[in-house]
C-alpha cells in the first residue's frame, strides 16, 4: 500500500459536510484544509446542494479528477458503503474519523470495513481517530484552530492510538519548543498499524525520530513491531500504557486492543535498544534530545551549575535513572581551576557536579564546558543555568552552543522557560543544543542518549 498520498495529498474529499451544522467534525476538517493547506478540497454529502458557495457533491463519483485522500466523518453503519465507493472511484487512501466500531462492541462492522479495504489494497487510518496532521500539507483533526496548540515544524513524527494523548503531547512539544514532522492518530488501527507507519517513516526524509504512544497490539503484532523497530536506522521512542490490569481493561474499551504483558514488553524494548519513555514527560524530553542528537552516548554525565542545590537534585535524578556522575581527578580539578576567573577559582567546587557558585561569569561556564567536552571521561554535559546570577549574560547560550559545534559532545541545558530568558534559550537552540524547562528534563535528555545506545 502506498501511504504517501495520505500525508501529502493534492486533492481531498471530506464526507459528512453539513450545510446546517458548522460544528460538525467534517465541516471543521473541510474548512481548515480549504483555507490553510494546498490540497484542493471537495465537500461530500448525499443530499447534495451547495456549501459556502461551492458545490456540495452527493457522491464521490461526481467529483472531477482523481482524489488522493478521503476523510470520512459519517455514521459508522454508512462507512462500509463509503469505503466501497472510494475504491470504485480510485481514491488512493482514507482517514476514517467515525467512531462506533470495535471500541463500541461492533467488531463485526470493523471487520467488514477491514475486509473491504484489504481485498482492494486500500489504505486507511482509523476508524475512531483524529487522523493526520502534517504541517503545511494536511490536517484531518476535527478540532478548531482556536482550541488546539500546534508545534512548529520539526523532525519528529508522533504516532498515537489515542487522539487525546496526541493533542496533549503536541501542547507539551509546543511549550518545550519541540517541532513535529507529522502527527498521526490511528485509533482502532483496522488496516494501517504502527508497524506499517514505522516502515513508512523509516524512509521519510522529513522524519528523523519516530515516537509512539501504544496501548496494545493484536496477536503477534507486538513481536513484528519490535523487530522492525530494532532494525530502524532512526531513533524509536515508545510510551506504553496498560501497565496495570485495571488499565488493560480500560484500553480494551477505548480502542479494542489487547494490552498484553507490560513487564515483558518493556524488557524486550530494552533488550533491543528501543527507547522507552516511562511517562508523558519523559516522552517530551526524549524526543527533544534525540531530535537534536541522533547518535547514542554513554552513561557518564558531567554536571555544570551555579547552584549546589541544583547540582544535588540533578545527581539524584541521574542515580534514579542509572546514569553515572564520575568525579574529576585531582589533576583535572587543578587544570580546570586554572581556567576560571579569580573571583570563582577559590570558591568553586570542581568535583562533579562542578558548582561554579553564584559568583560565576560567562567565561567560567564556557571554559568549564569546553574542558569537560574535551574529556574522554564524560559522554554528555548537563548545564544547569541560573540566568538571574549577576555574572550571567543573555549571550551565554549562543557561546555554549558554539562549544558544542566545535567539540561535538552532546550538551543538555536547563533554563527556566520564561519570556525574559528567551534570548538565552534561543542562543542554545541556534546550533541545536536542547533546553529543558526543568532540572529533571535536562537529565532525562541525557538518559535518552544512553538508552538509544543500549542494546
Amino acid at each position: 500500500m502506498d501511504l504517501l498520498p495520505l500525508f501529502k495529498p493534492k486533492s481531498m474529499a471530506v464526507f459528512g459536510v453539513s450545510p446546517v451544522n458548522e460544528r460538525h467534525p467534517a465541516n471543521i476538517i473541510y474548512n481548515k484544509n480549504r483555507l490553510q493547506y494546498p490540497a484542493q478540497v471537495f465537500p461530500v454529502n448525499p443530499r447534495g446542494g451547495s456549501f459556502q458557495g461551492e458545490t456540495l457533491f452527493s457522491d464521490i463519483s461526481e467529483i472531477p479528477g482523481e482524489i488522493d485522500l478521503a476523510v470520512i466523518a459519517i455514521r459508522a453503519d454508512l462507512v462500509p458503503e463509503m469505503i466501497t465507493r472510494c475504491i470504485e472511484a480510485k481514491v488512493k487512501g482514507a482517514v476514517v474519523i467515525s467512531g462506533g466500531f470495535a471500541e463500541a462492541g461492533r467488531r463485526d462492522l470493523q471487520d467488514r470495513i477491514t475486509d473491504i479495504a484489504m481485498e482492494a489494497h486500500f489504505p486507511f487510518i482509523g476508524p475512531n481517530c483524529l487522523g493526520i496532521y502534517c504541517p503545511s500539507c494536511v490536517d484531518t483533526f476535527f478540532l478548531a484552530n482556536e482550541r488546539i496548540v500546534k508545534p512548529g515544524p520539526g523532525n519528529i513524527t508522533f504516532i498515537s492510538q489515542s487522539g487525546g494523548i496526541l493533542v496533549d503531547q503536541m501542547i507539551k512539544f509546543s511549550q518545550e519548543r519541540v517541532g513535529l514532522a507529522k502527527a498521526v492518530s490511528i485509533g482502532n488501527k483496522a488496516v494501517i498499524r504502527e508497524t506499517d507507519l514505522l516502515r513508512f517513516f523509516m524512509e521519510d526524509p522529513e522524519t528523523e525520530v519516530i515516537a509512539f504512544y501504544l496501548e496494545g497490539f493484536g496477536e503477534n503484532e507486538g513481536r513484528e513491531f519490535v523487530l522492525a523497530a530494532k532494525d530502524c536506522p532512526k531513533p524509536v521512542i515508545v510510551l506504553k500504557s496498560g501497565k496495570s490490569p485495571e488499565a488493560g481493561g480500560a484500553i480494551s474499551s477505548h480502542t479494542a486492543s489487547l494490552a498484553g504483558d507490560y513487564t515483558t514488553f518493556s524488557s524486550v524494548l530494552s533488550q533491543f535498544g528501543i527507547v522507552e519513555a516511562r511517562s508523558h514527560l519523559h516522552m517530551v524530553y526524549y524526543c527533544e534530545s534525540l531530535s537534536r542528537y541522533q547518535k547514542p552516548a554513554g552513561k557518564n554525565v558531567a554536571i555544570v551549575t551555579g547552584s549546589g542545590g541544583h547540582g544535588v537534585l540533578a545527581v539524584d535524578v541521574c542515580s534514579n535513572l542509572g546514569l553515572s556522575v564520575p568525579g574529576l581527578s585531582e589533576k583535572a580539578q587543578e587544570e580546570l581551576k586554572s581556567k576560571l576567573s579569580p573571583g570563582v577559582k577559590e570558591i568553586a567546587s570542581l568535583k562533579n557536579p562542578v558548582d561554579l557558585t553564584g559568583s560565576v561569569i560567562d567565561d567560567d561556564v564556557v571554559e568549564t564546558v569546553r574542558y569537560l567536552s574535551k574529556s574522554p571521561e564524560y559522554d554528555s554535559v548537563v548545564i544547569l543555568l541560573l540566568p538571574y546570577s549577576p555574572g550571567i549574560s543573555m549571550d551565554l547560550g549562543a557561546r555554549l552552543s558554539q562549544v558544542y559545534m566545535q567539540e561535538g559532545k552532546p550538551l543538555l541545558a536547563y533554563v527556566p522557560h520564561v519570556e525574559k530568558y528567551g534570548m538565552l534559550i534561543e542562543g542554545f537552540e541556534l546550533n541545536g543544543v536542547p533546553v529543558s524547562d526543568t532540572i529533571e528534563g535536562a537529565v532525562f535528555m541525557a538518559d535518552a542518549l544512553r538508552r538509544h545506545g543500549t542494546c
